[in-house]
C-alpha cells in the first residue's frame, strides 16, 4: 500500500523525499549480486571441499545486514551522517592500526581482522566515512577561511595513505588518493597544489614500482604480457567467449578454473553465461548512480552535501571501474570488488552504509520546497501586475 502524501510518519517522509531513482539502482544490484553469487560460487565452494551453495548462501545472509543499513543510513539528516562517519572512522583508523599486528595475513598482505569469528577489512569502512569527514572539512574551509578545513583533510589523506601502504593495498590507495582529489578540485583547489599534488602522486608510483616487487610485477605483466597472467587472461577469454547473450546459466567454464570468480572476477563470470548485454547492464546502472550522484551534487547549494555525494559516488564508480577494467584486461591485476555484486561481507555492508549516506543526503529537504513554494508565490505576483 502506497503512502499517502498527508501522512507525515517517519516512513511515508522517508518515502516521499527519497531519490527513488537512486534507490531502484541500488536494489538492483544488489538482486544481480545475489544472482551472479549462484551462478559464479559453487563451482568455487566444491573446489575447496564446501557445500555448493556455501558462498551464495552467506551473501545472502551479508545482504540482509546490507540492505538493513542501507535503508537506515537513508533515515539520517546531514548532522547525523557526520556524528556517523566521526564514529565509523575513529573505529576504522584504530582497527587498521590493530591489523598491522594481529590481522590475518593473506598472499603478504595483513587487511583483515577477525572479530567474533568473522573477518572484517577495515579499510572498507574507513572510505565512506573518510569521504564525509573530507567533505565536512573542505565545506567549513570554505564557509569560513580561517579554519585550515583544507590543511586538515591532508593531514587525514596522508594518515589514511600511510595505513593503507603498510598493509600493503596500493588499490585502495589509488582509490582513495584519486576521490580525494576530485573532492579537492571541487572545493576550489589552486592550481599550484594541482601541480605539487600531482607531482606527489607521480613520485609515489614511481617509489611503489621501485620498491614494492608484487606492484612492479603486476605493471610489468600488464605492459609486456609475460609471466603470470592467467586469471585476468581467462577473465577477458570469457567475456569474448560468452558472445552478446553469453552460453547460457551454469554452463560458463572461467568459474571453475579461476580462483576468485565469485569475488574479484564475477564480471567475467556475468559475461561468459550471461552475455555482453548483462555486462552493459551492469555498467549501466554504475554510470546511472555516478552521473545522476554528480548531477545531483552540482546543483546542491549546501557545499557540504555537494562535497559528500560527489566524493561517495565517484569511489563508487572508481572502484566498479577498476574491477571491471581488471576484468577485460583493460588495467593492472588488483584485487578489489564489484561494489553489490562481488562476494565479501565487509565491502558489501559497507558499500551499503556509503550509498544509504548518498540516500540521506539527497533527500527532498523541507526548505527546498519552501523556498520553492516561496519563489512560485513572487513569480505569480509579479506577473498578476
Amino acid at each position: 500500500m502506497q503512502a499517502s502524501r498527508l501522512d507525515r510518519s517517519p516512513v511515508a517522509t522517508w518515502w516521499w523525499t527519497i531519490d527513488r531513482w537512486f534507490l531502484a539502482a541500488f536494489l538492483s544490484l544488489m538482486g544481480l549480486g545475489i544472482v551472479l553469487s549462484f551462478a559464479a560460487s559453487p563451482a568455487v565452494a566444491e573446489r575447496i571441499g564446501l557445500g555448493s551453495f556455501h558462498f551464495a548462501t552467506r551473501q545472502i545472509v551479508f545482504m540482509v545486514p546490507a540492505l538493513f543499513a542501507l535503508l537506515s543510513v537513508s533515515f539520517l539528516d546531514a548532522r547525523q551522517i557526520r556524528r556517523l562517519a566521526i564514529v565509523m572512522l575513529g573505529i576504522s583508523l584504530l582497527l587498521m592500526v590493530a591489523v598491522l599486528y594481529i590481522g590475518v595475513e593473506v598472499k603478504g598482505a595483513r587487511r583483515w581482522v577477525s572479530i567474533a569469528g568473522l573477518s572484517v577489512q577495515p579499510s572498507e569502512f574507513l572510505k565512506p566515512a573518510f569521504v564525509i569527514i573530507c567533505a565536512w572539512l573542505f565545506a567549513e574551509h570554505q564557509r569560513q577561511p580561517d579554519i585550515p578545513g583544507n590543511l586538515f583533510a591532508m593531514i587525514l589523506l596522508g594518515l589514511v595513505l600511510a595505513l593503507l601502504v603498510a598493509q600493503p593495498d596500493f588499490g585502495q590507495t589509488l582509490l582513495v588518493l584519486g576521490t580525494w582529489g576530485v573532492m579537492f578540485f571541487m572545493a576550489g583547489l589552486p592550481w599550484l597544489w594541482i601541480i605539487v599534488l600531482g607531482s606527489l602522486g607521480v613520485a609515489g608510483g614511481f617509489a611503489a614500482y621501485t620498491m614494492f616487487p608484487h606492484v612492479a610485477g603486476r605493471i610489468d605483466r600488464f605492459i609486456t604480457g609475460e609471466g603470470d597472467t592467467f586469471q585476468v587472461d581467462m577473465g577477458r577469454e570469457a567475456v569474448i567467449n560468452g558472445g552478446w547473450f553469453g552460453v547460457g546459466p551454469g554452463e560458463g567454464t572461467v568459474k571453475r578454473i579461476i580462483p576468485d570468480s565469485h569475488a574479484d572476477f564475477v564480471f567475467a563470470v556475468a559475461g561468459e553465461e550471461f552475455g555482453i548485454v548483462l555486462c552493459f547492464l551492469i555498467m549501466g546502472l554504475f554510470a546511472f548512480v555516478v552521473l545522476r550522484g554528480l548531477n545531483t551534487a552540482l546543483k546542491e547549494h549546501d557545499d557540504f552535501t555537494r562535497y559528500a555525494v560527489a566524493g561517495l559516488v565517484v569511489n563508487f564508480g572508481f572502484q566498479s571501474v577498476i574491477n571491471m577494467g581488471v576484468n577485460l584486461q583493460l588495467m593492472p591485476a588488483k584485487g578489489m570488488t564489484l561494489p553489490f555484486i562481488s562476494y565479501g561481507g565487509s565491502s558489501l555492508i559497507a558499500i551499503a552504509i556509503a550509498m544509504g549516506m548518498v540516500l540521506a543526503l539527497t533527500r527532498k529537504r523541507p526548505e527546498k520546497r519552501t523556498q520553492l513554494a516561496f519563489a512560485r508565490r513572487a513569480a505569480r505576483a509579479v506577473a498578476a501586475e
